[in-house]
């Protein structure tokens, strides 16, 4: 559905995106992540065809953003981090405006309209000016543009931004939905976001991709020894000298807070030898021992200490990276 091939963009004495490459197959979400100044919106507008790329290629659907723009553009619905909204128009009107502007029959405007109204809560405010909305409504309307004209591409930047709770899940809810049909490429600062509804996480840092994996999986691409952490039934110190014999064991350590509800019961954090999964092991030999195994948990990074670890301190000429955009975006 997305492919982004090679493509950089280059500004004069500062930092764009260099050689960035990956593709996005129908049905994907992918949380699209990194550090202010990262690249992550320069490579948004590019995909967009807001912003030209110095070099490589950009195919939506197999169509070339640069041989074939307008079709290209026809495919996607992009969600900016503040919503391209006009403020003295109704919701309403303003919906008809952007059918009009994506060539949707005139005939379908009216059935079109209901149906995004409906699906993101609007009913009851058609005929209410844009300016007298809360933030959370604009956001709405704003991701009501984005895919009014049922695109096959969702490019959302911060999409729940501004939200409360239960505007969020429910976005969350809506964003999986379009995942089932379309592409959605998701752009979030709230990382716990990312591993409720995207199944694919790309991080970005100083304008290269440093991550593409499974939020499931990123424990091992960042080749994390496996731990897990386990609550057992006996008596302490034999337990631990038991699990420590262990060929598949390379650590035994004791809950930094000890249980002090049950001298006989003992939580410790196991590190496997490798990166094999050792709770088949640790089962077999603590039911030999008839030590019952009272909670079994693995334990692997977070994506926030994936996020922390992959990305460094922004330069100070981060800011100058996105001024430099807004400059060419308006040339």
């Amino acid at each position: 559905m997305l492919e982004v091939k090679q493509v950089s963009k280059l500004y004069e004495n500062r930092r764009g995106v260099e050689q960035m490459d990956f593709s996005m197959s129908r049905g994907e979400i992918v949380g699209f992540l990194g550090p202010n100044g990262a690249g992550k919106t320069t490579t948004m507008r590019m995909i967009t065809g807001y912003l030209n790329p110095t070099r490589g290629s950009i195919l939506v659907d197999g169509l070339s953003m640069a041989d074939h723009p307008k079709k290209a553009r026809s495919k996607i619905g992009y969600l900016p981090e503040t919503p391209p909204l006009y403020p003295e128009m109704t919701v309403q009107a303003y919906l008809r405006f952007i059918a009009d502007l994506r060539d949707i029959p005139v005939r379908e405007q009216k059935t079109r309209i209901g149906e995004v109204v409906e699906k993101l809560g609007l009913q009851g405010r058609e005929k209410q000016i844009i300016r007298s909305l809360s933030k959370g409504y604009k956001q709405r309307i704003g991701l009501a543009q984005a895919i009014l004209h049922q695109p096959d591409l969702l490019i959302l930047d911060e999409p729940t931004s501004g939200l409360d709770p239960k505007q969020i899940i429910e976005i969350r809810g809506l964003i999986r939905e379009l995942g089932e049909n379309h592409t959605v490429l998701l752009s979030t600062h709230i990382l716990p976001e990312v591993n409720a509804i995207c199944n694919r996480v790309l991080i970005i840092n100083q304008g290269r991709i440093v991550l593409d994996d499974r939020p499931d999986n990123i424990g091992s691409s960042m080749g994390e020894t496996f731990e897990m952490s386990v609550e057992i039934k006996g008596p302490r110190e034999d337990v631990i000298r038991q699990l420590g014999t262990m060929p598949e064991i390379g650590g035994v350590k004791e809950a930094e807070e000890p249980l002090e509800m049950d001298a006989e019961t003992v939580k410790l954090r196991l590190t496997a030898a490798d990166r094999t999964d050792i709770r088949e092991a640790v089962f077999y030999k603590l039911a030999s021992l008839g030590y019952p195994i009272l909670e079994m948990k693995r334990e692997s990074l977070s994506l926030e200490d994936v996020f922390l670890k992959l990305t460094t301190t922004e330069e100070k000429g981060a800011d100058a990276e996105t001024a430099a955009e807004e400059v060419e975006e308006h040339a």
